[in-house]
C-alpha cells in the first residue's frame, strides 16, 4: 500500500469517493463517509485498520478477502458501497447533523433510482442521525428516543430494505471481526436472491 505524507492525507479532505453501484443488486452497502486514506486512494474502507473487507469474506460474500482497490469486483457478487455522506473527513465526528439528513435524502433517492433488494448501513449511529426525519421514521418511541438497533429494520429506504450493521471501524471495539461476520452472514442469508 502506498505511505502518505499528513500533508498529502489533509489534501484529500472533502474529496468525493466515486460510488461503486449498478442497477439491481442484492446489497447496496452504505458507509458513514470516505476517510482521508479512502479519498487519497479513490478506495472505500482503504483504512487498514477498517474490518470492512475482513468481514465481507468471513461472513460469506466473498469468497476471498479483496483488497480495497479491487472493489470493483463487487459488482459480479451483486454488491455495492456508497456513503451517507459524500465528502471526505479525518472523522466521522467533523460531519454536522444537517450533512447526515441531507445525506439520508440523497440516499433515499439513489437507491430508489439503483433499486438494490437490501440497504446495509453500517454504523447504528450514521443510520440514526441520517434517517431519523424521514417521513414515517419508525426510530422513536414515543418517548422520542431513537430505537433502531443492529439487525432487519421495519421499514424501507427508496423501496429497499435495510438492516443497520455495526460499523467495521477499528475504533469500534465493542465488536470484533467474527462478531461482526456473524452479523453480515445473517444479512447473506437474507439477501440470496435464491432464497
Amino acid at each position: 500500500m502506498t505511505r502518505f505524507t499528513r500533508a498529502e492525507l489533509e489534501a484529500a479532505r472533502d474529496r468525493l469517493v466515486p460510488d461503486v453501484v449498478a442497477d439491481g443488486l442484492h446489497v447496496l452497502f452504505c458507509g458513514i463517509n470516505p476517510g482521508l486514506l479512502s479519498a487519497a486512494t479513490g478506495h472505500h474502507f482503504a483504512h487498514p485498520g477498517n474490518r470492512f473487507w475482513p468481514v465481507l469474506h468471513l461472513s460469506g460474500f466473498t469468497p476471498r478477502q479483496l483488497k480495497p482497490s479491487e472493489q470493483q469486483e463487487l459488482l459480479s457478487y451483486g454488491l455495492g458501497i456508497t456513503n451517507v455522506v459524500a465528502r471526505a473527513s479525518a472523522r466521522a465526528d467533523e460531519l454536522t447533523a444537517e450533512e447526515y439528513r441531507e445525506g439520508g435524502r440523497q440516499l433515499a433517492l439513489k437507491v430508489a433510482r439503483l433499486r438494490p433488494r437490501w440497504l446495509a448501513v453500517v454504523g447504528v449511529t450514521a443510520y440514526r442521525a441520517a434517517f431519523d426525519d424521514l417521513p414515517h421514521s419508525r426510530l422513536r418511541s414515543s418517548g422520542g428516543t431513537p430505537m433502531a438497533r443492529v439487525g432487519p429494520q421495519e421499514r424501507t429506504i427508496g423501496g429497499a430494505r435495510v438492516w443497520v450493521l455495526p460499523n467495521p471501524s477499528g475504533l469500534n471495539a465493542h465488536w470484533t471481526a467474527q462478531t461482526m461476520a456473524e452479523e453480515f452472514a445473517r444479512l447473506r442469508v437474507a439477501a440470496d436472491p435464491q432464497a
